[in-house]
Order: structure tokens, then C-alpha cells, then sequence
């Protein structure tokens, strides 16, 4: 019987069985690939409602995909026969799909997490549930702290649906722990991701030659490396304990230091217009933005990460910089604005500064 199998294992244990939701994309499928890679893991299942790309499927190696739907009772089947120990969730959904619009996505989100933390409510063999959450849950605003704790919460109700959804779904996965004592819960509150393969909200924004940002205001970005992420959601899998916590790199960086950075041209507005005419700037990117993105473009956002270290035990590779620096790197992103034009023009102004105050006395006499 499977969970007679399962009895003696501890919390630090290394799972025997995975399964990983959301493996078509980017943290679902590179994680299914390093899990794959550990030959102490007997068995990888790999489930989403799309098929992995050809190159991804290759680079799973040995795991297991199956095209299936969490709001289908055919999870459950799949994880009673496959005896899974530790079920991974990554598939919660930040934007709206193409084919839907926000019911679709809140369907998806919500509705899909109660189901598959339902089946492994269930399911006798399941001894792991690792979340992958987000900061975004706990908003940006002018009254945020310095550092959210975990055990914080947002100021103000999130606006955006992604973090809305994430609130609920962090509720009804706490809600299994409490039902399931047995079941080890984690929740990684993952800051944005940076990276070379990973084209996220905070890098399709700094990568346009022209940034629009809010008039007054120089947001506090925290950001995460794209491989820290997986290396920290692998380190829940393998031998995380249960409780939340905050996951992002070392330091912050101002959001016009970022621009700077990445030889980015910084368009300062009022944020009415940023929010409204200001995405004209940008093309359609940024009018795909949901409330998240804008908030966090104000304000930003910080995380205490003392229980990542203290508790998941987990040291970040790459600081906030680091990653931002990696990115512009693989990117391969070129100043708008070359160093010699600044320098030309910062030289003409001083000398017109420097004949003013020259011309400045002999014209009194």
C-alpha cells in the first residue's frame, strides 16, 4: 500500500515520486529537468494542459509528461497510480491566457489549485506539497515597510488578479496543512525573476530603449536570479521544511539605477498618465500589463529573506545586481544613449557654464 511505503519518511527525506504542474513553462519545466537529473528520485511526472517544447521535452530526460488538466478529476488517477509522495505547483497563471479572459484565468488559478490540493487531501501517498507563490501578494504602496516579513501582509488589498489569486490559493494550500498535519507544506514567495532564458515583466520592461517611470518616485526593485529560483524550489523539494518563505537575491536596486544600468532612456510622468497614456511608450507590452505591474513600477518591494537562509536553508548565487547585470548581458542591450554623446554634451555645457561666469565680471565692469 503506498502509504505504508511512505510511513518512515521524514520531512528532510528525498521524495521518491514528483509531480510537477505547469511543466510547459519556464520554472515547471527546467525544475522537472534538474529533478529528472537526481538519480535518488525514482520517478518524475510532469503535467500541464499544453505539451512542452520539443528542446524541453529532450532536456527532461527521463521524466514522465502527461497532458492533463488539475481541474480534472484525472490528477487524482495520476497521482494514486503513480504512488506520488511530493506534489510541486508552479502552474498558478500571471497573466491571462490568449484563448481566455480573467474568469478563464481566475478557472485555472483557483479553482484548479482547490482541486489538486483536494486529490492530495486524498491521496495517502502524497507526504510534500511545495507552492510556488509570489511577492506579489503583498502589493506596492507609499505605506509598505522598509522589508515585508512573512509574516506580513499588504497594506492594501492587491488590485492586481494575479496577486489575488496567489492569496487564495497560499489560503487553501495552509488549509491542507491544517487538515493533513502529515503533509509537509511549503510556500516560496518568489520576488520577479531575472535572467537570460526567462523573459519576465520586470526584463521585457527595462529592455525597452525608451522606460516610462512615475514623476516623485524611484521604486525599490528586489529581484531574483532565474536560476535561484530553481535552485530554491529544488532545495523545498528535496529537503525544504513546511512554513512560508520570502525567496529573492541579496540588496535592492532604485528602479532609475536599474535604467542606467541597462542604458535604458528614463521617461519621468505623473503616474495618471503612466498608468493610462504612458503605456503608449511602450507598445502593446505594456498594455498588457495587469495593476500589479504598474503598482510595482511605483513603489516596488522588499523581502526580509533571514528565514530563507535561517530555516530553507538556501544562500542565493546572484544579488539583486548581479542578476539585473546577467540579464543585460545575455540580453545583449546597448546604451540608447551613447557615453561619448553624454560626455559631449556634459562638456559643452560646462564651458558654456564657465564663459558665463568669466563673461559674468567683465560685463559689470
Amino acid at each position: 500500500m503506498a502509504g505504508t511505503r511512505d510511513e518512515a519518511r521524514t520531512d528532510g527525506d528525498t521524495p521518491r515520486v514528483v509531480l510537477v504542474t505547469g511543466a510547459s513553462r519556464f520554472l515547471g519545466g527546467y525544475l522537472v529537468t534538474r529533478l529528472a537529473q537526481n538519480p535518488a528520485i525514482e520517478r518524475v511526472v510532469a503535467v500541464d494542459t499544453q505539451s512542452p517544447s520539443k528542446d524541453m521535452l529532450r532536456r527532461m530526460g527521463r521524466a514522465e509528461f502527461v497532458r492533463a488538466d488539475i481541474r480534472n478529476p484525472l490528477i487524482g488517477k495520476i497521482i494514486r497510480s503513480a504512488e506520488v509522495d511530493t506534489v510541486v505547483h508552479t502552474s498558478v497563471l500571471a497573466h491571462t491566457p490568449r484563448a481566455g479572459n480573467r474568469s478563464v484565468m481566475k478557472d485555472m488559478n483557483v479553482l484548479g489549485s482547490m482541486q489538486l490540493f483536494a486529490v492530495c487531501q486524498k491521496a495517502p501517498s502524497v507526504r510534500k506539497v511545495v507552492l510556488r507563490s509570489t511577492s506579489a501578494i503583498y502589493g506596492s504602496t507609499a505605506r509598505d515597510p522598509a522589508l515585508f516579513t512573512e509574516e506580513m501582509s499588504a497594506r492594501r488589498r492587491p488590485t492586481g488578479p494575479y496577486a489575488r489569486d496567489s492569496i487564495e490559493v497560499e489560503g487553501y494550500a495552509r488549509a491542507l496543512g491544517r487538515r493533513r498535519p502529515d503533509i509537509s507544506v511549503g510556500l516560496l514567495r518568489l520576488a520577479p525573476l531575472m535572467g537570460k532564458r526567462l523573459n519576465a515583466t520586470v526584463a521585457r520592461y527595462l529592455s525597452s530603449p525608451v522606460v516610462p517611470t512615475v514623476a516623485g518616485r524611484d521604486a525599490r526593485l528586489q529581484l531574483l536570479h532565474e536560476e535561484d529560483a530553481l535552485a530554491a524550489l529544488e532545495r523545498a523539494v528535496l529537503s525544504g521544511p513546511a512554513g512560508t518563505f520570502n525567496v529573492a537575491g541579496d540588496g535592492t536596486v532604485m528602479l532609475s539605477q536599474a535604467i542606467r544600468r541597462l542604458g535604458r532612456v528614463e521617461v519621468p510622468m505623473p503616474f495618471s498618465v503612466f498608468r493610462g497614456p504612458g503605456r503608449a511608450l511602450m507598445g502593446p507590452l505594456m498594455r498588457a500589463y495587469t495593476d500589479e505591474q504598474p503598482e510595482y513600477f511605483h513603489f516596488g518591494c522588499g523581502l526580509d529573506t533571514t528565514r530563507m537562509r535561517t530555516e530553507l536553508g538556501f544562500t542565493p548565487r546572484w544579488s539583486t545586481l548581479e542578476a539585473l547585470d546577467d540579464f543585460g548581458r545575455a540580453a545583449g542591450l546597448r546604451p540608447v544613449v551613447r557615453e561619448e554623446w553624454v560626455d559631449r554634451i556634459e562638456g559643452t555645457l560646462l564651458g558654456l557654464v564657465g564663459a558665463s561666469r568669466t563673461a559674468g565680471p567683465a560685463g559689470k565692469g
